[in-house]
């Protein structure tokens, strides 16, 4: 039966809703913060709820995936423009089809909800646990890309924000939908209104714990070593002109041997700071070096990023994008330690099916080249007279759980957590402000402060609970110096000892609520089938608000049309 026009004109709306669901929920996160759009996740649900079909379930998940990673990623369109000639043409594609790959995660988790199709306000914990299950498999499926998890829409250093330090940026993404959905199911009687009591109650909770946990916050050790930022406000598409090669270099000698009142111990330049290899300008008789040489105080450490060969003569070559630790000694240039990124960027840094993309022409397309070799699992590096430092490269910063893995490996935890990335990438977009949140999230989880280095933006010394230390931050376009003591570390939190076993136990809380409701029949299009004798499928009219995404709507005629306890209805 073909849709009337009310039907199709309803089909429409629902569609636009959903989109408007997921857009709004992404607009909840820094840097715009919008709160109130954390109810996209409820009007999600209760789209979700009248969902005629398992088709329809998807397509709207889809739908409301696409609206949230269009805003969330709107930045990825900027690197194609640092080439626009060669690269320009790309950028609208690059954004539609990331945004919609993603969203697929959505999809599949709209479509596991309504197909276990739990009855009662019950369901609150089954549409948390499938939206958490699916964005913790997007954190891990090839390689993984946890951009902009739900349960980090709260500003890193804010209050619920903290509850993080005991259940992980996933744990807290569980909580964050379970809390932000429930207004979905507040007409359903006293049972609805019960639990969206309890939802405030466990917002109020997290302000509480979170308010409790900042309040006893540390002070600054007097004897902290102190931490010079640079940011040197050089653009991405200045690094590709070898006539500018100089400029670079001596902007960020003079930054470095700025006079302040106190002399740094730590300096740290962000991701890519020179554009050319560590093994070349750190070449001894190099002018490069003994430029370095002479900014550096003795005793002085500088942390720098940059690309380095493993193995030149290799075909292809072995090239890591590495952070080395250089140790001045007034005469001379140590390299104590190298930290090889282990998370590389798809398409960015390496091509996935390599051999396949070079020939069916892809790689030359995204001029990926041979790209990075991953270096090993990380894990801190000691600095000789220094705190133990963990290295996370870009967005390394956005995995829960790095910092920890290297502390059990090596039986050594960091004392701090250094961030260098090269957010000139982003341009002047909402991406470097995400990112800064992301990466301090791993504060929190930790108990770790943070010093952040970029080349253009957002550079920043943040503490153990996420917030940025005061007067410690250089914005978007900034050339200056960020010198700050060294925040203290926390004892190890909740999530340092036992890790994701409280995500784990909310995900088994998810399945024990669906288990304990019971299940509707549900006649989605092409699950029953008439027996031998019934004849062929006729047509269903759904129930009141609940029509399918699709032109049409059969089902078998053995199964009528339900309508379940709680106002959840099917068609």
């Amino acid at each position: 039966m073909s849709e009337s026009g009310p039907d199709r004109r309803g089909a429409w709306v629902r569609r636009a809703l959903a989109i408007v669901a997921g857009a709004a929920a992404a607009f909840a996160h820094p840097p715009w913060g919008f709160l109130p759009g954390l109810l996209g996740y409820a009007l999600l649900l209760w789209l979700a709820d009248r969902a005629a079909t398992l088709r329809s379930a998807f397509f709207r998940g889809w739908l409301a995936g696409c609206g949230y990673f269009a805003v969330s990623i709107w930045w990825l369109a900027e690197p194609f423009y640092v080439d626009a000639k060669e690269q320009g043409w790309m950028a609208p594609f690059a954004v539609i089809i990331v945004a919609a790959g993603m969203a697929l995660f959505w999809a599949c988790a709209v479509l596991a909800y309504r197909a276990l199709a739990a009855k009662g306000v019950r369901r609150l914990l089954l549409f948390a646990g499938a939206l958490a299950g699916f964005e913790w498999l997007r954190g891990h499926i090839l390689t993984g890309f946890p951009w902009d998890l739900p349960g980090e829409t709260w500003k890193a250093g804010s209050a619920p924000s903290q509850a993080a330090a005991l259940v992980s940026a996933y744990g807290l993404t569980w909580l964050t939908l379970a809390i932000a959905a429930a207004p979905a199911v507040i007409r359903e009687g006293w049972r609805g209104r019960l639990t969206v009591a309890a939802a405030v109650l466990a917002l109020a909770g997290l302000y509480i714990f979170g308010t409790l946990r900042l309040a006893g916050a540390p002070p600054i050790d007097p004897r902290a070593p102190w931490v010079r930022v640079v940011q040197a406000d050089v653009k991405q598409e200045s690094k590709y002109d070898p006539a500018l090669f100089n400029s670079i270099v001596t902007r960020y000698v003079a930054l470095t041997s700025r006079p302040s009142a106190r002399t740094p111990d730590i300096v740290v330049w962000p991701e890519g700071a020179v554009p050319a290899a560590l093994d070349e300008y750190l070449a001894p008789n190099t002018w490069t070096r003994q430029a370095i040489l002479g900014a550096l105080q003795p005793g002085q450490t500088l942390l720098v990023g940059g690309y380095r060969y493993g193995d030149a003569d290799a075909n292809p070559p072995v090239i890591f994008n590495s952070l080395a630790v250089v140790h001045s000694t007034g005469d001379e240039l140590a390299i104590q330690g190298v930290y090889d990124k282990f998370r590389l960027v798809p398409f960015g840094e390496f091509m996935p099916l390599d051999s396949l993309a070079g020939q069916l022409g892809i790689k030359a397309m995204v001029h990926v080249g041979d790209g990075f070799t991953p270096g090993p699992r990380p894990r801190p590096l000691r600095l000789a007279g220094l705190p133990t430092v963990q290295p996370l490269i870009c967005y390394e910063s956005l995995y829960p759980g790095f910092t920890r893995e290297g502390a059990s490996v090596t039986g050594l935890r960091a004392a701090w957590i250094v961030n260098i990335s090269n957010d000139a990438w982003f341009g002047t977009t909402s991406g470097p402000w995400q990112h800064l949140n992301m990466a301090s999230y791993r504060g929190i989880e930790e108990g770790l402060p943070i010093v952040r280095a970029t080349p253009t933006g957002v550079s920043a010394v943040i503490d153990a609970f996420g917030r940025i230390a005061p007067g410690a931050r250089l914005g978007q376009g900034a050339f200056g110096v960020i010198d700050a003591p060294l925040p203290p570390a926390l004892q190890p939190t909740l999530f340092d000892k036992i890790g994701d076993l409280p995500f784990l136990i909310m995900m088994l809380v998810s399945l024990v609520g669906t288990s304990l409701s019971s299940r509707s029949s549900l006649p989605f299009m092409g699950r029953d089938r008439p027996r031998s004798g019934q004849g062929g499928e006729v047509p269903i009219t759904p129930s009141a608000g609940d029509v399918s995404d699709s032109p049409t709507l059969t089902a078998s005629p053995s199964v009528p049309p339900h309508k379940g306890e709680g106002g959840f209805s099917s068609p």
